[in-house]
């Protein structure tokens, strides 16, 4: 495990490689959380989460699925992939160091949860909301890179 000043240090050389994760729901809503760190704190994101050394896509997949959603056992085969993407924060960095931008290689699934799951992990959001992708393109408070994954795919 890296210390914050080794992470940092990464940040700073290097990009991270994460998973996003478009969850739908039966009615077409996609879950998003308010986000309580940098980069993008306060803004409406997809859950997510960064990809550790050595672990598999598959168990990547699975554990930012029971990390962020509370659901275990997920398979990454079960979901879409949506396509690769690139994230850039500049000058934003979970330490708030100066000068630090934050750069992601993001792989982006879509995968169908029942609305009603119920959302209790809160380590990188306030809280969740359920909203249509027309809804979510509207709102300002919803991250431009949450609105990316729906203008290139129209609906994952």
């Amino acid at each position: 495990m890296l210390t914050d000043a080794e992470f940092l240090e990464a940040v700073r050389l290097t990009p991270l490689i994460s998973i996003d994760l478009i969850a739908s729901d039966e009615h077409g809503r996609v879950l998003v959380g308010e986000r309580r760190h940098a980069p993008a704190r306060g803004s409406w994101f997809v859950p997510g989460g960064r990809i550790r050394k050595d672990e598999s896509l598959d168990a990547a997949f699975a554990r930012t699925v029971e990390d962020e959603l509370g659901i275990a056992h997920a398979v990454r085969g079960d979901a879409r992939f949506v396509g690769v993407f690139e994230h850039h924060y500049a000058d934003e960095n979970f330490a708030a160091a100066p000068g630090i931008s934050t750069h992601y290689i993001v792989l982006a699934y879509a995968l169908a949860i029942a609305g009603d799951t119920p959302l209790t992990r809160f380590a990188q959001h306030h809280r969740y909301a359920w909203l249509l992708p027309d809804e979510l393109r509207l709102r300002e408070d919803v991250h431009a890179f949450t609105k990316a994954y729906f203008d290139r795919a129209q609906q994952p």
